[in-house]
Protein backbone atom coordinates (compact mmCIF):
# COMPACT_ATOMS: atom_id res chain seq x y z
CA UNK A 1 0.00 0.00 0.00
CA UNK A 2 1.66 3.62 -0.88
CA UNK A 3 2.73 5.74 1.70
CA UNK A 4 0.25 8.39 2.44
CA UNK A 5 1.41 12.33 2.89
CA UNK A 6 -0.87 15.09 2.46
CA UNK A 7 0.84 18.88 1.76
CA UNK A 8 -0.72 21.86 3.32
CA UNK A 9 0.32 24.63 0.79
CA UNK A 10 0.13 29.14 2.72
CA UNK A 11 0.29 31.53 1.34
CA UNK A 12 3.60 33.21 0.11
CA UNK A 13 5.74 33.35 -3.24
CA UNK A 14 7.67 30.21 -1.65
CA UNK A 15 4.75 28.14 -2.36
CA UNK A 16 6.16 27.43 -5.78
CA UNK A 17 8.79 25.29 -4.43
CA UNK A 18 5.65 22.71 -3.07
CA UNK A 19 5.27 21.83 -6.95
CA UNK A 20 9.10 19.93 -7.01
CA UNK A 21 8.35 18.10 -3.77
CA UNK A 22 4.34 17.03 -4.93
CA UNK A 23 5.72 15.94 -8.00
CA UNK A 24 8.85 13.74 -6.34
CA UNK A 25 6.60 12.01 -3.97
CA UNK A 26 4.09 11.18 -6.42
CA UNK A 27 6.55 10.25 -9.23
CA UNK A 28 7.79 7.96 -6.44
CA UNK A 29 4.61 6.00 -5.72
CA UNK A 30 3.55 8.27 -2.52
CA UNK A 31 -0.04 9.03 -2.29
CA UNK A 32 -0.52 12.68 -2.35
CA UNK A 33 -3.43 15.31 -1.44
CA UNK A 34 -2.53 18.46 -1.19
CA UNK A 35 -4.53 21.37 1.14
CA UNK A 36 -4.52 24.98 -0.28
CA UNK A 37 -5.22 28.09 1.69
CA UNK A 38 -7.15 30.58 0.13
CA UNK A 39 -4.22 32.71 0.29
CA UNK A 40 -2.03 30.34 -1.87
CA UNK A 41 -4.24 29.85 -4.63
CA UNK A 42 -2.77 33.31 -5.29
CA UNK A 43 0.36 31.97 -5.89
CA UNK A 44 0.01 28.73 -7.51
CA UNK A 45 -3.03 27.21 -9.28
CA UNK A 46 -4.99 24.51 -8.17
CA UNK A 47 -4.74 22.56 -11.22
CA UNK A 48 -1.18 23.10 -10.80
CA UNK A 49 -0.77 20.96 -7.81
CA UNK A 50 -3.58 18.60 -8.81
CA UNK A 51 -1.88 17.45 -11.70
CA UNK A 52 1.21 16.78 -9.76
CA UNK A 53 -0.37 14.80 -7.19
CA UNK A 54 -2.68 13.12 -9.77
CA UNK A 55 -5.27 13.76 -7.55
CA UNK A 56 -7.79 17.33 -6.79
CA UNK A 57 -6.03 19.65 -4.77
CA UNK A 58 -8.66 20.83 -1.64
CA UNK A 59 -9.57 24.38 -0.80
CA UNK A 60 -11.92 25.86 1.93
CA UNK A 61 -15.02 25.42 -0.05
CA UNK A 62 -14.37 21.70 -0.11
CA UNK A 63 -14.89 21.14 3.79
CA UNK A 64 -18.24 18.95 3.43
CA UNK A 65 -17.21 16.71 0.93
CA UNK A 66 -15.60 14.31 2.50
CA UNK A 67 -16.39 10.55 2.02
CA UNK A 68 -19.83 9.26 3.41
CA UNK A 69 -20.75 12.95 4.37
CA UNK A 70 -18.18 13.69 6.69
CA UNK A 71 -15.99 16.46 7.09
CA UNK A 72 -13.33 16.21 4.68
CA UNK A 73 -10.89 17.60 7.73
CA UNK A 74 -11.69 14.26 9.65
CA UNK A 75 -10.88 11.84 6.36
CA UNK A 76 -8.11 14.16 5.78
CA UNK A 77 -6.63 13.63 9.04
CA UNK A 78 -7.22 10.22 9.77
CA UNK A 79 -5.72 9.42 6.08
CA UNK A 80 -2.24 11.09 6.56
CA UNK A 81 0.67 9.04 7.47
CA UNK A 82 2.90 12.77 7.04
CA UNK A 83 1.50 16.14 7.25
CA UNK A 84 3.81 19.16 5.63
CA UNK A 85 3.34 22.74 5.79
CA UNK A 86 4.81 24.43 3.39
CA UNK A 87 5.40 27.26 3.23
CA UNK A 88 4.35 27.73 6.85
CA UNK A 89 3.15 30.90 7.37
CA UNK A 90 3.02 33.48 10.76
CA UNK A 91 -0.53 33.34 10.13
CA UNK A 92 -0.75 29.52 10.59
CA UNK A 93 2.02 29.18 12.78
CA UNK A 94 -0.19 32.11 14.97
CA UNK A 95 -3.18 29.76 14.75
CA UNK A 96 -1.65 26.21 15.36
CA UNK A 97 0.67 27.28 18.71
CA UNK A 98 -2.73 28.63 20.13
CA UNK A 99 -4.92 25.76 18.81
CA UNK A 100 -6.89 27.86 16.36
CA UNK A 101 -8.75 26.11 13.31
CA UNK A 102 -10.67 28.34 10.95
CA UNK A 103 -10.15 26.73 7.62
CA UNK A 104 -9.86 23.31 5.74
CA UNK A 105 -5.95 23.29 6.62
CA UNK A 106 -5.84 24.37 10.39
CA UNK A 107 -8.49 22.10 11.14
CA UNK A 108 -7.24 19.20 9.56
CA UNK A 109 -4.10 19.86 11.76
CA UNK A 110 -6.19 19.67 14.34
CA UNK A 111 -8.14 16.70 13.14
CA UNK A 112 -4.92 14.60 12.77
CA UNK A 113 -2.46 12.63 14.87
CA UNK A 114 0.46 11.75 12.16
CA UNK A 115 3.63 13.10 12.53
CA UNK A 116 3.23 17.32 10.99
CA UNK A 117 6.60 18.79 9.45
CA UNK A 118 6.97 22.56 9.52
CA UNK A 119 8.69 24.29 6.52
CA UNK A 120 8.39 28.20 7.67
CA UNK A 121 9.23 30.88 5.01
CA UNK A 122 8.34 34.71 5.76
CA UNK A 123 9.79 38.24 5.06
CA UNK A 124 13.33 38.20 7.91
CA UNK A 125 11.49 40.78 10.23
CA UNK A 126 8.68 39.34 10.20
CA UNK A 127 10.88 35.48 11.55
CA UNK A 128 12.38 37.89 14.05
CA UNK A 129 9.78 39.06 15.58
CA UNK A 130 9.14 37.99 19.04
CA UNK A 131 5.72 37.17 18.93
CA UNK A 132 6.55 34.61 16.15
CA UNK A 133 9.48 33.05 17.79
CA UNK A 134 7.11 32.73 20.96
CA UNK A 135 4.90 30.82 18.59
CA UNK A 136 7.73 28.71 16.96
CA UNK A 137 8.82 27.78 20.63
CA UNK A 138 5.55 27.01 21.98
CA UNK A 139 4.68 24.95 18.63
CA UNK A 140 7.66 22.48 19.28
CA UNK A 141 6.35 21.69 22.69
CA UNK A 142 4.21 19.42 21.04
CA UNK A 143 6.06 16.20 19.85
CA UNK A 144 4.65 15.70 16.84
CA UNK A 145 5.67 18.73 15.08
CA UNK A 146 9.43 18.61 13.44
CA UNK A 147 10.90 21.26 11.51
CA UNK A 148 12.87 22.11 8.25
CA UNK A 149 14.24 25.47 7.87
CA UNK A 150 14.23 28.33 7.59
CA UNK A 151 17.78 29.18 5.60
CA UNK A 152 19.14 32.08 4.82
CA UNK A 153 19.63 33.85 1.55
CA UNK A 154 17.98 36.48 -0.73
CA UNK A 155 14.32 36.61 0.02
CA UNK A 156 11.31 37.38 -2.72
CA UNK A 157 11.45 41.21 -1.06
CA UNK A 158 15.20 41.86 -2.07
CA UNK A 159 15.98 41.51 2.14
CA UNK A 160 19.30 39.04 2.93
CA UNK A 161 18.93 37.42 5.77
CA UNK A 162 16.94 33.97 7.57
CA UNK A 163 12.99 33.08 5.74
CA UNK A 164 13.45 31.28 2.79
CA UNK A 165 11.90 27.85 2.86
CA UNK A 166 14.24 25.05 2.69
CA UNK A 167 14.63 23.73 -0.90
CA UNK A 168 12.71 20.59 -1.86
CA UNK A 169 15.57 18.14 -1.38
CA UNK A 170 15.54 19.10 2.40
CA UNK A 171 11.88 18.49 2.50
CA UNK A 172 12.09 15.59 0.98
CA UNK A 173 14.45 13.91 3.01
CA UNK A 174 12.58 14.52 6.12
CA UNK A 175 9.69 13.54 4.53
CA UNK A 176 10.83 10.32 4.12
CA UNK A 177 12.53 10.22 7.51
CA UNK A 178 8.95 10.70 8.75
CA UNK A 179 7.62 8.00 6.90
CA UNK A 180 10.13 5.77 8.24
CA UNK A 181 9.84 6.68 12.10
CA UNK A 182 6.64 8.29 12.61
CA UNK A 183 8.53 10.96 14.59
CA UNK A 184 10.42 8.74 17.11
CA UNK A 185 13.21 10.85 18.17
CA UNK A 186 15.18 8.13 19.95
CA UNK A 187 18.87 9.35 19.05
CA UNK A 188 18.19 12.66 21.27
CA UNK A 189 20.97 13.31 23.47
CA UNK A 190 23.72 11.06 21.10
CA UNK A 191 26.64 12.10 19.28
CA UNK A 192 27.13 10.48 16.46
CA UNK A 193 30.03 11.37 14.22
CA UNK A 194 30.25 10.02 11.07
CA UNK A 195 32.68 10.16 8.06
CA UNK A 196 31.70 10.52 4.64
CA UNK A 197 33.22 11.06 0.81
CA UNK A 198 36.90 10.17 -0.44
CA UNK A 199 40.06 11.29 0.72
CA UNK A 200 42.53 13.15 -1.87
CA UNK A 201 46.67 12.16 -1.79
CA UNK A 202 48.32 14.33 -3.87
CA UNK A 203 51.33 13.93 -6.17
CA UNK A 204 51.57 17.65 -7.33
CA UNK A 205 49.04 20.36 -6.74
CA UNK A 206 46.52 19.09 -9.72
CA UNK A 207 46.85 15.15 -9.74
CA UNK A 208 45.81 13.08 -6.87
CA UNK A 209 45.22 9.20 -6.04
CA UNK A 210 41.60 9.50 -5.32
CA UNK A 211 38.69 6.90 -5.59
CA UNK A 212 34.78 7.66 -6.86
CA UNK A 213 32.52 7.51 -3.63
CA UNK A 214 30.14 10.74 -3.97
CA UNK A 215 29.76 11.31 -0.01
CA UNK A 216 25.79 10.48 -0.94
CA UNK A 217 25.89 6.97 2.00
CA UNK A 218 27.74 9.45 4.87
CA UNK A 219 24.94 12.46 4.17
CA UNK A 220 22.09 10.22 4.29
CA UNK A 221 23.37 8.72 7.57
CA UNK A 222 23.80 12.67 9.01
CA UNK A 223 20.30 13.23 7.98
CA UNK A 224 18.92 10.24 9.08
CA UNK A 225 20.45 10.76 12.90
CA UNK A 226 19.64 14.28 12.68
CA UNK A 227 15.93 13.73 11.97
CA UNK A 228 16.08 11.39 14.82
CA UNK A 229 16.96 14.00 17.20
CA UNK A 230 20.79 13.22 17.54
CA UNK A 231 24.06 15.62 17.62
CA UNK A 232 25.70 14.45 14.32
CA UNK A 233 28.95 15.90 13.12
CA UNK A 234 30.16 15.09 9.76
CA UNK A 235 34.10 14.73 8.57
CA UNK A 236 33.67 14.77 4.45
CA UNK A 237 36.06 14.67 1.94
CA UNK A 238 35.63 16.81 -1.05
CA UNK A 239 31.74 16.56 -2.58
CA UNK A 240 30.32 19.64 -3.04
CA UNK A 241 28.09 18.26 -5.32
CA UNK A 242 26.45 15.68 -2.98
CA UNK A 243 26.09 18.79 -0.40
CA UNK A 244 23.62 20.72 -2.47
CA UNK A 245 21.27 18.26 -0.80
CA UNK A 246 21.40 20.61 2.25
CA UNK A 247 22.58 19.18 5.87
CA UNK A 248 21.15 22.62 7.79
CA UNK A 249 21.72 21.17 11.50
CA UNK A 250 24.66 19.09 11.03
CA UNK A 251 28.44 20.38 11.98
CA UNK A 252 30.20 19.65 9.38
CA UNK A 253 33.91 18.96 9.00
CA UNK A 254 35.79 19.39 5.50
CA UNK A 255 38.99 17.42 4.80
CA UNK A 256 41.16 16.59 1.88
CA UNK A 257 43.76 14.06 3.07
CA UNK A 258 43.57 10.85 5.23
CA UNK A 259 45.63 12.50 7.89
CA UNK A 260 43.09 15.69 7.65
CA UNK A 261 40.11 13.19 8.09
CA UNK A 262 42.28 11.36 10.84
CA UNK A 263 42.86 14.56 12.85
CA UNK A 264 38.89 15.97 12.71
CA UNK A 265 37.59 12.54 13.86
CA UNK A 266 40.31 12.25 16.64
CA UNK A 267 39.19 15.68 17.91
CA UNK A 268 35.69 14.82 17.55
CA UNK A 269 35.96 11.38 19.10
CA UNK A 270 35.61 12.49 23.07
CA UNK A 271 32.35 13.39 22.97
CA UNK A 272 31.03 11.21 20.31
CA UNK A 273 28.74 8.42 21.46
CA UNK A 274 28.56 6.31 17.73
CA UNK A 275 31.59 6.65 15.22
CA UNK A 276 30.21 5.75 11.58
CA UNK A 277 33.02 5.31 9.00
CA UNK A 278 31.43 5.58 6.06
CA UNK A 279 34.04 7.29 4.26
CA UNK A 280 36.09 5.94 1.34
CA UNK A 281 39.76 6.43 2.38
CA UNK A 282 42.71 6.00 0.78
CA UNK A 283 45.05 3.16 1.06
CA UNK A 284 48.23 4.31 -0.14
CA UNK A 285 49.57 8.14 -1.24
CA UNK A 286 52.64 9.14 -3.47
CA UNK A 287 55.60 8.46 -1.56
CA UNK A 288 56.89 12.19 -2.52
CA UNK A 289 54.77 15.28 -3.25
CA UNK A 290 55.68 17.93 -5.46
CA UNK A 291 54.61 22.31 -4.21
CA UNK A 292 54.74 22.45 -8.22
CA UNK A 293 52.62 20.70 -11.16
CA UNK A 294 55.29 18.26 -12.54
CA UNK A 295 55.73 18.83 -16.65
CA UNK A 296 54.76 16.01 -18.23
CA UNK A 297 57.80 15.04 -19.17
CA UNK A 298 59.09 14.93 -15.71
CA UNK A 299 56.33 12.41 -14.67
CA UNK A 300 57.70 9.32 -12.91
CA UNK A 301 57.50 6.19 -14.80
CA UNK A 302 56.70 4.06 -12.01
CA UNK A 303 54.89 5.98 -9.22
CA UNK A 304 56.60 4.57 -5.12
CA UNK A 305 53.80 4.61 -2.99
CA UNK A 306 53.30 4.92 0.86
CA UNK A 307 50.62 3.31 3.21
CA UNK A 308 48.30 5.86 4.41
CA UNK A 309 47.78 4.45 8.46
CA UNK A 310 44.38 2.67 9.09
CA UNK A 311 42.41 5.13 10.25
CA UNK A 312 39.56 3.03 12.24
CA UNK A 313 42.37 0.86 13.60
CA UNK A 314 44.37 4.45 14.84
CA UNK A 315 41.30 5.65 15.71
CA UNK A 316 40.24 2.39 18.57
CA UNK A 317 43.02 2.82 20.67
CA UNK A 318 40.81 5.89 22.31
CA UNK A 319 37.69 4.17 21.91
CA UNK A 320 35.98 4.63 25.08
CA UNK A 321 33.60 1.57 26.77
CA UNK A 322 30.58 3.06 25.93
CA UNK A 323 31.40 4.05 22.45
CA UNK A 324 30.19 2.05 19.38
CA UNK A 325 32.66 1.70 16.59
CA UNK A 326 31.10 0.60 12.90
CA UNK A 327 32.79 0.45 9.72
CA UNK A 328 32.09 0.47 6.12
CA UNK A 329 33.47 -2.42 3.80
CA UNK A 330 32.54 -1.70 0.12
CA UNK A 331 33.88 -5.14 -1.65
CA UNK A 332 32.86 -6.80 -5.09
CA UNK A 333 32.09 -10.74 -5.19
CA UNK A 334 32.01 -11.76 -2.10
CA UNK A 335 31.15 -8.97 0.39
CA UNK A 336 30.36 -10.79 4.00
CA UNK A 337 33.95 -13.07 4.19
CA UNK A 338 36.18 -9.88 3.47
CA UNK A 339 33.56 -7.76 5.82
CA UNK A 340 34.07 -10.41 8.53
CA UNK A 341 37.72 -10.33 8.13
CA UNK A 342 37.58 -6.71 8.31
CA UNK A 343 35.48 -6.68 11.36
CA UNK A 344 37.71 -8.84 13.71
CA UNK A 345 40.62 -7.61 12.71
CA UNK A 346 39.86 -4.00 13.58
CA UNK A 347 37.82 -4.66 17.03
CA UNK A 348 34.61 -2.78 15.07
CA UNK A 349 31.16 -3.55 16.89
CA UNK A 350 29.47 -3.66 13.58
CA UNK A 351 30.25 -3.28 10.00
CA UNK A 352 28.22 -2.77 6.87
CA UNK A 353 29.19 -4.99 3.65
CA UNK A 354 27.78 -3.15 0.35
CA UNK A 355 28.05 -4.09 -2.97
CA UNK A 356 29.66 -2.08 -5.29
CA UNK A 357 29.21 -4.54 -8.76
CA UNK A 358 25.57 -4.36 -8.68
CA UNK A 359 22.66 -2.14 -10.72
CA UNK A 360 21.79 0.80 -7.72
CA UNK A 361 24.39 0.30 -4.94
CA UNK A 362 27.60 1.53 -4.23
CA UNK A 363 29.59 4.57 -5.41
CA UNK A 364 27.65 7.68 -6.77
CA UNK A 365 24.04 5.72 -6.60
CA UNK A 366 21.10 6.82 -4.96
CA UNK A 367 20.52 3.21 -3.81
CA UNK A 368 22.61 0.92 -1.50
CA UNK A 369 22.73 -2.95 -0.53
CA UNK A 370 24.46 -4.18 2.47
CA UNK A 371 24.74 -7.25 4.64
CA UNK A 372 25.57 -5.59 8.16
CA UNK A 373 26.90 -7.68 10.84
CA UNK A 374 27.62 -7.48 13.96
CA UNK A 375 30.66 -8.25 16.34
CA UNK A 376 28.19 -11.25 18.51
CA UNK A 377 27.80 -12.38 13.92
CA UNK A 378 24.34 -11.68 13.87
CA UNK A 379 23.58 -10.59 10.39
CA UNK A 380 21.18 -8.59 8.45
CA UNK A 381 20.50 -7.78 4.80
CA UNK A 382 19.42 -4.85 3.26
CA UNK A 383 17.73 -5.13 0.17
CA UNK A 384 18.38 -2.88 -2.42
CA UNK A 385 16.56 1.06 -1.39
CA UNK A 386 17.14 4.56 -1.09
CA UNK A 387 20.62 5.24 0.71
CA UNK A 388 18.54 7.12 3.09
CA UNK A 389 16.12 4.12 4.37
CA UNK A 390 19.26 1.94 4.54
CA UNK A 391 20.44 4.82 6.71
CA UNK A 392 18.22 4.39 9.08
CA UNK A 393 18.18 0.47 9.04
CA UNK A 394 21.61 0.71 10.01
CA UNK A 395 21.05 3.44 12.67
CA UNK A 396 18.13 0.76 14.00
CA UNK A 397 20.80 -2.05 13.84
CA UNK A 398 23.18 0.37 15.97
CA UNK A 399 20.94 0.51 18.41
CA UNK A 400 20.55 -3.22 19.55
CA UNK A 401 23.96 -3.69 19.82
CA UNK A 402 25.17 -5.09 22.87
Amino acid sequence: MPQRVLIGVGGGIAAYKVCEVVSSLAQSDRDVRVIMTAAAEQFVAPLTLATLARHPAYGDRHEWTGDRGRPLHIDLGEWAQVLVLAPLTANTLGKLAHGLADNLLTNTVLASTCPVLLAPAMNTDMWNQVSVQRNWQQIHQDPRYHAVGPGAGRLACDRVGTGRMAEPAEILAQVRSLLYTQGRRDLVGRHILISAGSTREFLDPVRFIGNPSTGKMGIALAQAALHRGATVTLVHGPMEAALQTGLNGVERSPVTTAEEMYQALLHHLPRTDWLIMAAAVADVKPAQTHQHKLPKAELPESLPLANVPDLIATLKQHKQPHQRFIGFAAQTGDIVTPALDKLQRKGLDAIAANPIDQPHSGFGSDDNQAILIDAQGRQQAIAPCSKLEMAHQLLDFVQDLP
